[in-house]
C-alpha cells in the first residue's frame, strides 16, 4: 500500500510505502531513545539529519549507526550527532528513509485494514523490544505537538533536564517515577512513626510522666537495656560509661561483667554517644533541648518534676527507637514495590501492615526491646536478597551491603540467628530445586560467613554466635558449602530429580546438628540447653523448671485461635493463600518439565543443566514463599515470633499488583482496579482494628513500686545487694542503682541457676535451704511479691506448682512465700511492707558482714 500528502503550497509529496514507514518509525525511536528526545523532537532531528542525503536510500541501520558515532553523554547527542552525518554523505548506514518529509509534515491515521500489516511485522512490539518500545500514540493517533525551540534546546524542555540526563543517567520521567516513590515512601514512614508515638503517649501519657516513674515504665527486659544507656550517658565522659558497662559489677552480684558481650548492648552505645554529643552541641551553642514543669498527680501524692524534649534522655531514646521503625515502613513500600514491580504493591504491603498494626509489631508498647532495633534491618537485607535473586549480575556492592546489613541485624539481638538461619534454609531449598546457581548461592554463604565473623569479634567471642541451639546457623553455613562443594560427585552416581534432592536435604539436617554438637563439646557450651528443651517440649509432654518459665508466658506458647481469624477477617490470609497457589503451581509445572527432561538424560546428572537455569526468574517468589512458610511454622510454635509472619505476609500481598504473579486476570488495568477493590475490602476490619488501637487511653502509675524504690534508695547502702523476681530487679538497677543477683535476661546458664535459687523462695522447700542459698549469692534483701504465690497464667503455671514438678518431694505442702508473708521470723525480718511488695532482709553472720 502507497501514501501521498500534500504541503501548504501544492507540491505533492513523494510516495511512501508500508515498509519505508516501518523503517522511518525505527530511525525516529533510536534517536529518541539515543537523545532523550520525544517522538515528535526526533522527527525533526532526522529530517535536518537527512534533507542533504539522497531520500531514495532505504538503509536502515541505525542502530549500529548511532553505536559508532554516539556520544558519552545525552545533552550534546544531537549536536555531534548532525556533523558527524554531514561529514559523511555517503555513509550507507544513514536512518535517512524515502518519504521522511511527507512523515514530518503530516501523519495520516491509519484505516483498519492498514493495522494488521502494521502491527505483525512493526519492530516495535518485537520480543525483543517488548518491554522497551513505546508506540508513537494510543490507537494510531499522533503524537500531541510540540514546541520545537524548546526540544533543540541542548537542556530539553526543562533547566533541570540536562542534570537528571547528564549527572543522574535518568530521563526526566524515570526520574519523576522515582521522585513520586521517594515521597510515597517518606510519606508511610512518617505517618507509621507518628501512629507509634500516638499509641505510646496515649498509652502511659510518657510525657507527663516524672523521670522514675519514666524509669518504671520500662519493666523486665527493657528496664535492663535502658540501664546500660542511663550508665553512658550520666557517666562523666562516653568512655568511661563504655568501661563501665564493660566491667560491670551490679548486674550479676559478685561477678564483674561484659554487659556489652551478654547482653546485645551495641543500640544503647550508640544512642547514648548520639544523645552526649546531641546535648553537647545544644549546650554549646546555648540552645534549650527539653522543657520541664511540675505535674500535679492528685489523690494526695506529691507532685512531681516532668520533662519533655530530646534533651531528656527517656524521650531522646524511644523518639529514635520510633523514629528507625518509622523508616522501616519507608522500607516496607520499596519492599512492596520492587516485589511487584509496581508502586501499588508497595501500598498494599504498607496498608496491610497497618490494617494488621496489632499483630505486626509491638514496638509502640515495647520500644526497648531487642526487635525494636534489629527488625527494620531485617528488612532492609530481605530487600537485598531480592534483589541478589532478581539480577542477573548483582555485583560485589550487593554482597557486601547484605554483609552489613546482617551484622545490623545481630548485633543487637540474640535470636537474630535464628531467622537467619530459615533463611539460610529457604535459599538451600531454592538451590536444590534448581532456582539458584551454585555460585550466587556459594556467594550468599560467604556474606553471611564474614558477617558472622565481624559479629563473633564485636561480641567480643561470645561462644553463642556459634554453639547456640538457636544459632544452628551457623553450622549450617559451613554444612551447605560442603554439599556444594561435593556437588559433582553427587552427580555421578545419581539423574537430577527428587531423590537427589532429598538426598542433599537430609544431608543438610544431619551435618549441621552433627556440626552443632561438635562446636559446643569444643567451646564447653551449655547456654542454649534451655532452647533444646523447649523445642522438646513443643512435641512431646517434657517438662522442667527452665522449659516452664518459658512455656508459662503466653508469649512463647502456642499460636492463638485468634491470630488466623484476624488474618482472616482483614483477608490477609486468603490473599496470601490464593499468592502462594499461583507460585506453587507454577513451581510445580517447573519441576515436572525439569523432572520429565530428566527422565531423557543420561544417567550422569550436572546439577548445573541448562534446564536448572532456566528457572531463575522466579527464583525470588520461590523464596519468599519458602521464607513464609518458615515463619508460620515459627509462629505457631512461638506466638512471638508472629512478628516475623505478618510483616512477611504484607510483603507476600503486594504481589496481587505483580503481572508475573497474576497477569492472567487481564490487562494491567483491569488489575489495578481488583487491587483497589480488594483494598476496600481489606479497609473495612483494618480501619476498625487502627480505631481499636487509637482507643487505647491509659495514664501509667505504679505506686507501690515507686514506694519500694524511694524507701530503698533513702534507707540503704549503695552496696546493698537485692534478688526477688526478675522484672522487679530490672527496675531495682535501673531506679536505685543497687546490686542484684538475677535478672531478666535468661539466656546465660550461670543465670539461669542463680534464678533458680533465687524463686527457691516461692517453692514448698524448707526456710533454711532457701536462706542457705540466698547467702551463697551474697544476698542482704529479699523483695517477695506474694501475688507470685498464687498468679498463673493457666493451670499448672504457678510459681509453687512449675516448683512442683522441679522438687516434687516437697510437692502438696505450703508454699514458703506464704509463710513469710504472714511472718518471716526466725529465718528473715521484714523491713519494708506496703500493698505489693515486702523486703526481706536476710540475717547474715557476723564475721560474714561487709
Amino acid at each position: 500500500m502507497t501514501r501521498a500528502g500534500t504541503e501548504s503550497g501544492g507540491r505533492e509529496m513523494p510516495v511512501m510505502d508500508a515498509a519505508s514507514e516501518r523503517k522511518l518509525r525505527v530511525s525516529i525511536v533510536t534517536v529518541a531513545r539515543s537523545t532523550g528526545y520525544r517522538r515528535q523532537g526526533a522527527v525533526e532531528v532526522v529530517h535536518n539529519l537527512c534533507s542533504s542525503f539522497d531520500p531514495r536510500s532505504n538503509k536502515n541501520r541505525a542502530r549500529s549507526w548511532w553505536k559508532r558515532t554516539s556520544t558519552p553523554t545525552r545533552a550534546n547527542a544531537s549536536q555531534a550527532l548532525i556533523p558527524a552525518r554531514l561529514s559523511s554523505p555517503n555513509d550507507p548506514a544513514l536512518p535517512c528513509t524515502f518519504g521522511y518529509e511527507n512523515m514530518a509534515v503530516k501523519t495520516r491515521k491509519q484505516s483498519v485494514k492498514d493495522q494488521p500489516a502494521q502491527r505483525e511485522r512493526s519492530p516495535l512490539v518485537g520480543a525483543q523490544n517488548a518491554g522497551k518500545a513505546r508506540r508513537p500514540g494510543r490507537d494510531g493517533k499522533p503524537a500531541a505537538p510540540f514546541n520545537s525551540l524548546l526540544l533543540h534546546n541542548k537542556n530539553g524542555p526543562f533547566p533541570g533536564t540536562a542534570f537528571i540526563r547528564t549527572k543522574l543517567g535518568l530521563t526526566p520521567s524515570a526520574f519523576l517515577k522515582i521522585a513520586v516513590g521517594v515521597a510515597l515512601a517518606a510519606v508511610a514512614g512518617i505517618i507509621h512513626w507518628y501512629h507509634l508515638y500516638y499509641l505510646f503517649e496515649n498509652d502511659r501519657h510518657f510525657s507527663h510522666l516524672s523521670t522514675l516513674e519514666k524509669e518504671m515504665a520500662f519493666r523486665t527486659e527493657m528496664g535492663l537495656y535502658y540501664s546500660y544507656f542511663k550508665t553512658i550517658v550520666e557517666a562523666p565522659s562516653f568512655l568511661n560509661g563504655l568501661f563501665l558497662i564493660m566491667n560491670d559489677r551490679l548486674t550479676e552480684y559478685p561477678l564483674v561483667i561484659n554487659t556489652l558481650k551478654r547482653f546485645n548492648l551495641y543500640p544503647e552505645v550508640v544512642l547514648a554517644s548520639w544523645y552526649r554529643i546531641y546535648t553537647g552541641t545544644m549546650d554549646f551553642f546555648g540552645v534549650a533541648t527539653k522543657m520541664c514543669w511540675s505535674v500535679n498527680r492528685g489523690e494526695g501524692l506529691s507532685p512531681v518534676d516532668s520533662c519533655e524534649g530530646m534533651g531528656d534522655p527517656a524521650y531522646f531514646y524511644v523518639t529514635l527507637v520510633f523514629v528507625l521503625n518509622g523508616l522501616m515502613m519507608s522500607l516496607f513500600f520499596v519492599y512492596g514495590t520492587y516485589l511487584s514491580g509496581s508502586r501499588l504493591g508497595g501500598v498494599v504491603t504498607v496498608l496491610c501492615f497497618f490494617f494488621n498494626h496489632g499483630e505486626s509489631t509491638r514496638v509502640m508498647w515495647t520500644p526497648p526491646l531487642r526487635e525494636s532495633f534489629s527488625y527494620p534491618f531485617l528488612v532492609l537485607q530481605m530487600l537485598l536478597v531480592t534483589y541478589i535473586l532478581r539480577s542477573r549480575t548483582p555485583g560485589r556492592k550487593a554482597f557486601f551491603a547484605l554483609g552489613v546489613c546482617n551484622v545490623f541485624f545481630m548485633l543487637p539481638w540474640q535470636f537474630a540467628q535464628f531467622v537467619l538461619l530459615t533463611q539460610i534454609a529457604s535459599l538451600f531449598a531454592s538451590y536444590i530445586l534448581g532456582y539458584l546457581t551454585p555460585g550466587r548461592m556459594q556467594a550468599l554463604l560467604v556474606a553471611h560467613m564474614a558477617s558472622l565473623g565481624v559479629c563473633f569479634l564485636l561480641m567480643f567471642g561470645n561462644s553463642m554466635l556459634l554453639t547456640s541451639f538457636s544459632t544452628l546457623w551457623s553450622p549450617s553455613l559451613v554444612s551447605i558449602w560442603g554439599i556444594i562443594a561435593l556437588r559433582e560427585r553427587i552427580g555421578r552416581f545419581c539423574r537430577p530429580g527428587i531423590i537427589t534432592w532429598v538426598v542433599q536435604g537430609l544431608g543438610w539436617v544431619g551435618s549441621t546438628v552433627a556440626l552443632k554438637f561438635l562446636m559446643s563439646a569444643i567451646f564447653g557450651a551449655a547456654d542454649d540447653a534451655h532452647i533444646s528443651s523447649l523445642i522438646r517440649s513443643k512435641f512431646s509432654s517434657y517438662r522442667d523448671f527452665d522449659t516452664m518459665m518459658y512455656t508459662c508466658a503466653a508469649e512463647f506458647g502456642f499460636m492463638e485461635m485468634e491470630t488466623p481469624l484476624r488474618y482472616l477477617k482483614t483477608l490477609l490470609l486468603p490473599v496470601n493463600l490464593l499468592i502462594l497457589t499461583v507460585i506453587a503451581l507454577k513451581t510445580m509445572q517447573d519441576v515436572w518439565r525439569f523432572l520429565r527432561h530428566g527422565e531423557t538424560s543420561p544417567p550422569k546428572c550436572d546439577l548445573d543443566s541448562s534446564e536448572q537455569t532456566a528457572l531463575f526468574a522466579n527464583g525470588e517468589l520461590v523464596y519468599h514463599s519458602l521464607q513464609l512458610l518458615a515463619f508460620t511454622i515459627l509462629a505457631v510454635l512461638i506466638m512471638r515470633l508472629k512478628l516475623f509472619l505478618t510483616p512477611q505476609m504484607c510483603v507476600m500481598a503486594s504481589l496481587v499488583c505483580s503481572r508475573q504473579v497474576l497477569g492472567w486476570v487481564g490487562e494491567k488495568h483491569r488489575q489495578q482496579l481488583l487491587v483497589v477493590g480488594l483494598l476496600s475490602l481489606m479497609a473495612v476490619q483494618g480501619v476498625a482494628n487502627l480505631q481499636s488501637q487509637w482507643g487505647i487511653m491509659g495514664e501509667f502509675s505504679n505506686l507501690p513500686q515507686e514506694q519500694l524504690l524511694e524507701w530503698i534508695r533513702d534507707n540503704t547502702r549503695p552496696n546493698a545487694v537485692f534478688a526477688g523476681a526478675m522484672p522487679t530487679m530490672a527496675s531495682v538497677k535501673l531506679s536505685a542503682a543497687r546490686p542484684i543477683v538475677n535478672h531478666p535476661h535468661y539466656e546465660d546458664a550461670g543465670l539461669r541457676e542463680r534464678t533458680k535459687l533465687v524463686y527457691s523462695m516461692y517453692s514448698r522447700k524448707p526456710a533454711d535451704a532457701v536462706k542457705r542459698n540466698l547467702l551463697r549469692l551474697g544476698v542482704d534483701f529479699f523483695i517477695l511479691e506474694e501475688s507470685w504465690c498464687t498468679r498463673r497464667s493457666r493451670p499448672g503455671c504457678s510459681m509453687p506448682e512449675i516448683w512442683d514438678v522441679e522438687d516434687p518431694e516437697n510437692a502438696g505442702g505450703v508454699p514458703l512465700c506464704t509463710l513469710m508473708s504472714q511472718d518471716p521470723r526466725p529465718h528473715f525480718r521484714s523491713v519494708f511492707h506496703n500493698s505489693v511488695y515486702t523486703v526481706l532482709r536476710v540475717p547474715k553472720p557476723a564475721g560474714a558482714r561487709r
